[in-house]
């Protein structure tokens, strides 16, 4: 089993940046590939950024793209979304995500352990 927490969330007003953290314990999670989803109060689990385990490849939902930058290090075993130029829109509960398989998918049932959530919300 791997254990993932995440952790910075908080309040921010629009236009600012907000860095949210995720570490992973207990099983491996060096070789995991790791994403971040969101959800939204009445709407579906949304995708927001995926990194391979070794951090080269990247991808991001079209909502983020240019905004957020995801990164790792297998070191701390920690992985960062970094959101800059935030809208109220982002305002949701982010969770971390760890995929066994190594695969850079947008597909929440692709990955096998989650974090409970950081709440993260952005005033206008």
């Amino acid at each position: 089993q791997a254990q993932l927490v995440e952790s910075g969330g908080g309040l921010v007003q629009a236009g600012g940046s907000l860095k949210i953290s995720c570490l992973a314990s207990g099983r491996t999670s060096r070789t995991f590939a790791m994403g971040w989803f969101r959800q939204a109060p009445g709407k579906e689990r949304e995708f927001v950024a995926a990194i391979t385990w070794n951090g080269g490849t990247t991808y991001y939902g079209d909502s983020v793209k240019g905004r957020f930058a995801i990164s790792r290090d297998n070191a701390k075993t920690t992985v960062y979304l970094h959101m800059n130029s935030l809208k109220p829109e982002d305002t949701a509960v982010y969770y971390c995500a760890a995929d066994f398989l190594g695969s850079l998918s947008y597909v929440a049932n692709d990955y096998d352990y989650w974090g409970q959530g950081t709440q993260v919300t952005v005033s206008s």
